[in-house]
């Protein structure tokens, strides 16, 4: 009888124990905080910020390039294609004029019937005290529309907790080419 005891009382302290470290494990896991700890006492600001995207994917070195092709040669809205981008941000229309950052991720073409992409990218903004810092776009963009809009979702640095909306006006599109610069109003509420 002393065997099967000193088995059971092991099996008990061994299954406390396991227990102990579960109801731990699950206290690290999720916790409330206080919102000053991440700095977050300051009130919410709005934000707008007005840059030129350029899509470059004709030449000797293009900002965005193709990472799947459309598998439908025939297809009118390119259904299917996947490229990715480090597109230039400037002030201004024009390539030369002054960078203020870059626009990184991908976009694809999602529809049949229509010119609709799906883009993800970071602005990742170099100038000025947003120098470092990263606004987040994910959504949907039907090209062909004169206005568009897709949400911000989130950001990096200054922009931690970013939320907000941007508005995309293409300025110059070449059907030859298939370069594009389209300019981009974004709002954006942040810390």
């Amino acid at each position: 009888m002393f065997p099967q005891f000193l088995i059971f009382f092991l099996l008990c302290t061994l299954s406390a124990s396991l227990n102990t470290d579960q109801e731990k494990t699950d206290e690290d896991f999720g916790r409330s905080l206080d919102p000053k700890l991440l700095g977050l006492e300051k009130q919410e600001k709005l934000s707008h910020f007005r840059f030129f995207w350029h899509d470059i994917v004709s030449g000797t070195n293009p900002s965005s390039v193709v990472i799947v092709p459309p598998p439908l040669k025939n297809s009118n809205t390119a259904f299917g294609l996947v490229n990715m981008i480090e597109n230039p941000l400037t002030l201004g229309p024009q390539l030369s004029s002054k960078l203020v950052g870059k626009a990184q991720g991908f976009y694809a073409s999602t529809s049949q019937s229509e010119v609709d992409l799906i883009m993800a990218m970071n602005f990742a903004i170099t100038e000025g005290k947003y120098n470092g810092s990263t606004i987040t776009v994910l959504g949907r963009n039907p090209v062909f529309n004169k206005v568009r809009e897709m949400p911000v979702i989130g950001g990096s640095g200054l922009f931690r907790f970013a939320r907000g909306y941007a508005e995309l006006r293409t300025h110059w599109f070449s059907p030859k080419t298939n370069n594009a610069i389209v300019e981009y109003n974004i709002y954006v509420l942040h810390y």
